[in-house]
């Protein structure tokens, strides 16, 4: 068990999972969230739109969407991928701390639960039970479009294997995974937005081209994500590429 913490540590601090919860602790438990009217959802919305400057209820909704599907539950579709092991990640599992800036500040679990389990385990405890929940929860929320919302959830999923495909994960290894995720996930995320394969020189990655928006370009900081669909995808494909020779990791 402790080999798989250690190993998804080693692709960076946002697959690290912290363990045994202290008591007193900031957390937030993620089950809290799944209510549209919780205090906590709450929280972490005002968090985010206080830190990134949104402008609107449901701006915020969108980039939270995007930033925990592709943090707080990564962890688990990192170990799927490279180790054939499912993290259990149900809302009930997990507790969040925010940070006060853009994101998350750690992720933890309550109990460090491992299986090795099919994708289709994956796919009810990372999507059936927790994202795809969220999402809903926070369309009665705001009013964002749920569409958008998955789209986030898509784009959070992806990121698990394309930021490891750049940081010494085996990109064979990770560009199957991620189409056996894709084939059993539910929510419709394979219309949402493709992965794609770039190399250059002697740099090799894969990479997210999105169908929907997350709006963080309305935030204060007023930039676009790189995967961007208000960019077109030969845009997107350049910048991809520059990023790939000078060895950055795009979010």
């Amino acid at each position: 068990m402790t080999d798989v913490f250690a190993r998804l540590e080693s692709f960076g601090d946002r697959f690290r999972l912290e363990r045994g919860l202290a008591p007193g602790e900031d957390w937030i438990g993620c089950d809290r969230l799944l209510d549209p009217s919780s205090d906590e959802l709450g929280q972490v919305l005002d968090a985010e739109r206080h830190a990134s400057g949104q402008v609107s209820d449901h701006a915020t909704a969108l980039t939270v969407m995007a930033v925990y599907a592709g943090t707080v539950t990564a962890s688990a579709l990192l170990a799927w991928a490279v180790d054939g092991k499912v993290i259990d990640m149900r809302p009930r599992n997990v507790a969040i701390r925010l940070s006060p800036h853009h994101g998350f500040e750690a992720v933890g679990l309550r109990e460090p639960t491992v299986a090795e389990a099919p994708v289709e385990t994956l796919v009810s405890w990372v999507l059936d039970d927790h994202l795809l929940p969220l999402a809903r929860a926070m369309r009665v929320r705001t009013r964002a479009g749920l569409r958008q919302l998955y789209g986030g959830v898509a784009h959070g999923c992806a990121a698990a294997f394309c930021i490891a495909s750049r940081r010494g994960g085996d990109i064979d290894q990770l560009e199957g995974a991620y189409q056996s995720f894709l084939t059993a996930a539910t929510g419709d995320l394979g219309r949402l937005g493709s992965v794609i394969r770039l190399r250059e020189n002697d740099r090799e990655g894969l990479f997210y081209l999105r169908n929907t928006c997350c709006l963080y370009y309305t935030s204060a900081e007023q930039v676009k994500c790189s995967s961007c669909c208000l960019d077109t995808v030969e845009d997107r494909v350049t910048n991809y590429r520059r990023v790939l020779a000078e060895g950055v990791v795009p979010h």
